[in-house]
């Protein structure tokens, strides 16, 4: 059976794959050759829990700000270590000091200075969470809470979504190939374009709520929404 020119082999897969939003790379392709594109996925739990906030203090002197930074810091670490967390699970992410003014007046005041830290902790025990949520909340040193369910390892779950859209075009150059009559060979040029979906979720427990301790947190019996690996491989094999 005659082979279907690359041309108009390759202008009917891109008419086929319009629901794809993916743009396929300009290549030069060589004679009796083949080019599909795929899209492939992988789906996994969660394994970790990211917490991340800031601890913020102010006082009217520089040393003073230092100070109680300090000390809202070894609150932090009490904390981790009674719920038998290591503290050196949390990163610092930045260390700031900044003046504070009383704009109320036509000429600023400066009323005092702010001490401003970011800190990111990752939790592996989900069980863990609830507590550690609102027991930081309940420090007058903490603010802009957020919480997050992520993959820890995310580029083996790349690496499996991206397996998933080979193998899936491998299956589409197979059929390609059968019904021309020819055999498929070996793989020529490929491409890889991979993303991953994963996002917050809400608050487990907010400063407000803490009177109601004995009620169960929003999130309680609710899943973790599922990460979301998915890939789009194009893929150039030549005929034999």
């Amino acid at each position: 059976m005659k082979i279907v020119p690359f041309a108009v082999l390759t202008a009917a897969l891109a008419a086929a794959s319009l629901m794809s939003a993916q743009e396929r790379p300009t290549l030069a392709a060589p004679a009796n050759s083949l080019y599909v594109g795929a899209d492939g996925k992988y789906e996994s739990a969660p394994d970790t829990v990211l917490f991340q906030f800031n601890i913020s203090v102010q006082e009217e002197r520089t040393q003073a700000a230092y100070q109680r930074a300090s000390q809202a810091a070894e609150q932090v670490r009490q904390l981790l270590k009674s719920n038998q967390i290591d503290p050196q699970s949390a990163e610092i992410g930045f260390f700031s000091l900044q003046p504070v003014y009383d704009y109320r007046t036509p000429k600023r005041k400066l009323v005092g200075y702010r001490v401003n830290t970011s800190v990111s902790l990752k939790l592996k025990d989900f069980a863990k969470v609830g507590p550690i949520v609102g027991q930081l909340s309940d420090l007058d040193v903490t603010e802009n809470q957020s919480l997050s369910y992520i993959l820890e390892n995310i580029e083996a779950a790349k690496a499996r979504a991206v397996e998933d859209a080979y193998r899936k075009a491998r299956e589409e150059a197979l059929t390609l190939a059968r019904a021309s009559g020819r055999s498929l060979g070996e793989l020529s040029y490929a491409s890889v374009d991979v993303q991953h979906m994963g996002g917050p979720v809400p608050m487990v427990m907010m400063r407000s709520m803490q009177a109601a301790a004995a009620a169960p947190a929003p999130t309680a019996e609710f899943a973790p929404q599922k990460i979301t690996v998915t890939a789009h491989v194009n893929a150039l094999f030549l005929l034999k």
